[in-house]
């Protein structure tokens, strides 16, 4: 079997399209299925977040909203000081299995079926 760890990206970066080509290629969906699986899927993990639950993906990590206390800053170019309001931020914390993958000290997963 192939390994989970993607060689063949030609971009840093994982889209949503190379997702959902990933779920025809491997797990035999059409592609509309594929699309619509993968949409689904961020559609859930957006609307957890913005209710203010937190997100848990086993063998991943979590993604939680924390919020920011306002606070004074500045202006990096002119150094006037400037309000920064309070808000809510996505924070996102890698699994000790997910690191240990990224370290090398543990092999990735086996493919899924």
């Amino acid at each position: 079997m192939d390994r989970v760890i993607l060689p063949s990206l030609e971009t840093p970066t994982l889209t949503k399209a190379e997702l959902a080509e990933l779920l025809f290629e491997r797990l035999g969906l059409n592609k509309r299925e594929s699309k619509d699986m993968v949409e689904a899927f961020f559609e859930i993990v957006n609307e957890a977040l913005v209710q203010g639950t937190d997100v848990k993906l086993s063998g991943f990590g979590n993604f939680a909203i924390r919020r920011k206390a306002p606070r004074p800053g500045r202006n990096p170019r002119t150094g006037e000081p400037i309000p920064i309001k309070a808000r809510n931020v996505v924070t996102f914390h890698a699994s000790h299995k997910l690191k240990a993958i990224v370290q090398g000290d543990m092999p990735p997963a086996e493919e899924f079926e």
